[in-house]
């Protein structure tokens, strides 16, 4: 490349580069605040001196946090929640995602169920039908309100067919011939060639299930039921909640309703963090591969 076309791109490179970092930055700095507060006194952050350092560093945040069994409870079905929601979203991504990658020659009908997919992306009933459909299931109370209701994504199943029509069309002739069957094609070829796109995916459902929240409010009638998030919001809308006996209320002294809240989000944003760096790898390659073709 001549020396005069070269620079526009180092130009461009600076410029995007210093683009992303600051928009880094700007997404990081909120939660080491965030982490800053829960691990610092009362007074400190009352007298508003936190800033991305602790100051009159404790544990006491974490360790009254820890010590309510409703969060541990809420916690758990979270656990839950996630593990099913994630095998379920796969699963039924999977199993959709295949047939509709095949040529309308092999599938006839494939454009019909395609569009009839595609039209929940953009029209839905609202939430009392919804909820009116998930109380005739008999699913009010029950955690498979929260796995069931968005166990079908279609913009994940888009992705996942894309990706699946981007293989080789070679390797599903020659399992053909070799007297393959589609069950067989499916879990012994196409998906263990998905592998990027499948993580990412993965990535998306273990996301949507753990931050949800307002499913866990419309179809849980007991907070007991509450997965992590829903009870989170009933803790940031009031602390009140977490006030129930004397030695809470001695806690309390020494600790703010600020570093409080503070430690419950961090704690809530944890698991997510921990697992995203493992999947990111897959991140792009699977997204780019996934959206290249129709």
């Amino acid at each position: 490349m001549p020396e005069y076309a070269a620079w526009p791109r180092k130009v461009f490179n600076a410029a995007n580069y210093t683009l992303l970092i600051v928009l880094a930055v700007m997404c990081i700095l909120p939660l080491i605040q965030l982490l800053a507060m829960s691990l610092s006194s009362n007074a400190a952050v009352s007298a508003g001196n936190v800033t991305l350092w602790p100051v009159g560093f404790n544990w006491e945040s974490y360790h009254f946090i820890l010590s309510k069994p409703e969060f541990l409870r809420s916690f758990g079905v979270s656990v839950k929640r996630m593990v099913l929601g994630v095998v379920v979203n796969m699963a039924i991504t999977i199993l959709v995602a295949y047939p509709l990658s095949k040529e309308a020659s092999a599938f006839k009908g494939r454009a019909v169920y395609v569009w009839i997919f595609v039209f929940t992306m953009l029209f839905g009933g609202g939430i009392i039908p919804l909820y009116m459909t998930v109380r005739s299931l008999g699913l009010i109370d029950s955690i498979w309100a929260l796995v069931l209701v968005p166990a079908v994504n279609v913009f994940n199943i888009v992705i996942l067919l894309n990706f699946f029509r981007g293989l080789p069309k070679e390797l599903e002739e020659a399992a053909v011939v070799d007297g393959a069957g589609q069950w067989l094609i499916l879990w012994r070829i196409y998906v263990p060639l998905s592998t990027p796109s499948l993580a990412t995916l993965t990535l998306f459902c273990l996301v949507n299930h753990w931050n949800s929240w307002f499913d866990g409010i419309l179809f849980m009638n007991s907070p007991m039921h509450y997965p992590l998030q829903s009870y989170l919001y009933t803790i940031i809308v009031g602390l009140d909640t977490l006030v129930k006996s004397n030695t809470d209320v001695e806690t309390l002294k020494l600790i703010s309703d600020r570093t409080a809240r503070a430690a419950q989000i961090f704690l809530g944003a944890l698991p997510i963090l921990c697992v995203y760096p493992f999947l990111q790898r897959y991140f792009t390659k699977g997204i780019v591969l996934g959206s290249v073709k129709e």
